[in-house]
């Protein structure tokens, strides 16, 4: 089927002449995968409609349905959602803490602690963008029986702005202005009309805090706090026990304000090991419910499939795995700082050589022998929703250009078949992750930059520790101590505002920072910060969209990173496990609803 055909037939999709299963179905006869059919839909602005969560929920009592079992190969290190340094440890926060609201898989808001959404129509979002009014839900309680109120969500706002608290979370709650309205309103402004603002006490970085548990643990305090370890939230489980890094605990929370939920007596959250092991659990051998982040071969997880005791589920997002060049010296202390951006990288500072290392990335061949069904092959690191894909970007693999760049620039092959200029070797230490699929991802990018006479040393190190915001450790993905690093960064809006922030000048990672900030590889461009300033203000949605398209073509284009695989999120379920899951939230967002048939 010609690429004509196959916008025909999404037209058709999009029109309603042609159901989506019959569109999905054409795909599948021609090659693709069923979830890949849906990926393409997805990018041409073509959601799967669902049900809401109320209407889906089937359990009628609250409890009764034995343990939750889920594997997070990356355990948990901390239970604290503002001091979150990846997923693990907002998931493992959310099985407490929770939001006023979450995003459904169509981009959708669901209350959670909100009465409702704030809309034009009732009220809630001012017409000049400038300010949004919250109602809160009432009869709300922490698990330790006090009410929950507006006061806990100015204090969070309070604490998570505070720059002494270094919250990861701070940039969500430095520019704007919370304020008490009543008991069970707030009212969040912002700065200047703001287009996308259910950033704010929304998803993984929304967790509201008891202002009576945190209160005494502010500022330069807040690393103290027993409850960074032991949390009180409103959450359908309340605490029992956790092991950082190994296991979370939590038993059904008789309060909690929704009824009927949660379905589950308990919550076991068991960290460690690795993808393969977790997909085996819950695929082959059925000792688990439910795992995250398979990010395992496909044929692996086919094979896995045909044990018979789960399936893996593959939801669209906005995920990305990418490489990052770092570009300032990670090995040269200036001023008692590694990788300080007063330095220079000795070779990434060069366009030339940055345009030449993404000539080298055999982005389909990573996709066809590694991803399959798990992956599409990308140039851009923005991909959705898909008015926010860049046309511009394009996909080369060309050794020999890569080459012809870096001869013109001046690198020259030594006798070892290694290029070096001005009497430093292109010799860099590349690294990610442990996890099977970066092992190959790392070989078969070693294996063209060979042929380039570019020498790299493949380094892996512990998800635990890469992923982690232990500020000791020289390992962590935060500090990026490397020449190279790869990993995947997730897109947890339907609005690319936060994701792209990535490349500011202000969220730069350092020593200043506790290595928290999100511009972990460290380029900045003044032209990069002023489109996106203009953006987070466009109220136009069409002007707003070039604005980030021209986000991502700067940094792409600069080859300041180099994009690899959009990667739909892959999670391992039992066969009888109902789960609610979103590409555009935590896994956890809606656990509340999660049962299992009978």
């Amino acid at each position: 089927m010609q690429e004509k055909e196959i916008r025909q037939s999404i037209d058709e999709v999009r029109s309603g002449r042609l159901p989506r299963r019959d569109f999905i179905q054409q795909m599948v006869s021609v090659g693709l995968t069923a979830p890949m059919a849906s990926m393409l839909l997805m990018h041409a602005g073509v959601a799967q409609a669902q049900a809401p969560a109320s209407q889906a929920y089937k359990p009628t009592k609250r409890g009764g349905g034995g343990a939750l079992k889920v594997l997070w190969w990356q355990g948990a290190t901390l239970l604290q959602p503002h001091f979150a340094n990846g997923t693990k440890d907002q998931e493992g926060s959310r099985i407490f803490y929770e939001s006023l609201a979450v995003w459904d898989n169509e981009g959708n808001l669901v209350p959670i602690l909100a009465a409702e959404i704030p809309t034009r129509e009732n009220g809630g979002v001012a017409a000049d963008g400038k300010s949004v009014t919250w109602k809160l839900k009432r009869n709300v309680t922490w698990h330790d029986g006090k009410p929950f109120t507006a006061d806990d969500c100015v204090f969070t706002w309070e604490y998570a702005k505070d720059p002494a608290t270094a919250a990861v979370t701070s940039a969500v709650y430095k520019d704007v202005v919370v304020t008490k309205v009543d008991s069970h309103t707030i009212k969040v402004t912002f700065a200047k009309a703001t287009p996308f603002w259910a950033t704010s006490f929304v998803a993984a970085e929304g967790m509201i805090l008891p202002k009576h548990v945190f209160s005494a643990f502010t500022g330069a305090k807040s690393r103290e706090a027993p409850a960074n370890l032991k949390p009180v939230g409103t959450g359908p489980y309340e605490f029992v026990d956790f092991k950082p890094g190994d296991m979370v605990r939590g038993k059904l929370y008789t309060g909690y304000h929704m009824p009927n939920k949660p379905y589950f007596d308990t919550i076991e959250m068991k960290g460690g090991g690795d993808a393969t092991s977790a997909a085996r659990a819950v695929l082959q051998t059925g000792e688990y419910d439910y795992a995250w982040n398979l990010q395992v071969e496909d044929e692996v997880l086919k094979r896995m499939e045909d044990g018979g005791k789960g399936v893996a589920k593959i939801i669209p997002c906005g995920d990305i795995e990418f490489l990052q060049l770092n570009m300032t010296d990670p090995w040269t202390e200036v001023d008692g700082e590694r990788a300080s951006i007063k330095s220079k990288h000795f070779a990434f500072s060069d366009p030339a050589v940055r345009q030449a290392m993404a000539l080298l990335m055999d982005r389909q061949s990573i996709q066809q022998f590694i991803y399959g069904r798990t992956g599409i092959a990308t140039p851009n690191f923005l991909n959705a929703p898909s008015k926010y894909k860049s046309p511009n970007m394009k996909m080369e693999f060309n050794i020999d250009k890569a080459n012809a760049l870096l001869e013109t620039a001046g690198w020259k092959k030594g006798s070892d078949g290694i290029r070096e200029k001005g009497g430093k070797k292109m010799k860099f230490v590349y690294q990610t992750s442990v996890n099977g699929i970066r092992q190959k991802e790392q070989a078969v990018v070693k294996q063209a930059a060979q042929k380039a006479g570019v020498d790299l040393e493949l380094k892996s190190v512990t998800a635990s520790v890469f992923f982690s915001s232990d500020v000791a450790n020289p390992d962590t993905y935060g500090k990026f101590w490397a020449d190279i690093q790869m990993y995947t960064t997730t897109q947890t809006q339907p609005d690319p505002e936060r994701f792209m922030n990535q490349y500011v000048k202000d969220e730069i990672s350092s020593k200043a920072n506790k290595w928290q900030g999100r511009n972990i590889c460290r380029w900045h461009s003044d032209e990069y910060d002023k489109t996106y300033n203009a953006a987070e203000g466009e109220i136009d949605p069409v002007k707003r969209a070039a604005l980030f398209i021209k986000c991502n073509d700067l940094v792409c284009g600069d080859h300041a990173v180099i994009p690899l695989i959009l990667r739909p999120r892959v999670r391992g379920q039992g066969n009888k496990l109902v789960t609610w899951l979103s590409g555009w939230d935590l896994d956890f967002a809606q656990l509340q609803n999660w049962y299992r048939e009978t």
